[in-house]
């Protein structure tokens, strides 16, 4: 299976994987001009265990270390890739 393609909406503070009827969706929040929180992550459940979740994780991680926020997650499923 190849990566799926993540589409980043700065203006909606979102991360997205277009699916067929419902998309999987990373949210945001800035904080200041220097940090973020990642709030929500989010796969519809006939698409979930397929690596969306996680590839959405990786792209705003990779997004927001690039732009050296400060990252925080009170979302549970990305506070796993931060420890």
């Amino acid at each position: 299976m190849s990566q799926p393609e993540v589409q980043h909406y700065p203006d909606q503070n979102k991360f997205v994987i277009e699916l067929e009827g419902d998309d999987a969706v990373l949210e945001y929040l800035m904080l200041d001009a220097q940090s973020l929180d990642f709030t929500s992550t989010y796969v519809p459940f006939r698409q979930r265990g397929r690596g969306y979740a996680e590839a959405l994780v990786e792209a705003g991680l990779s997004w927001a270390r690039a732009q050296n926020f400060s990252i925080q997650a009170s979302c549970w499923y990305v506070d796993k890739f931060l420890k």
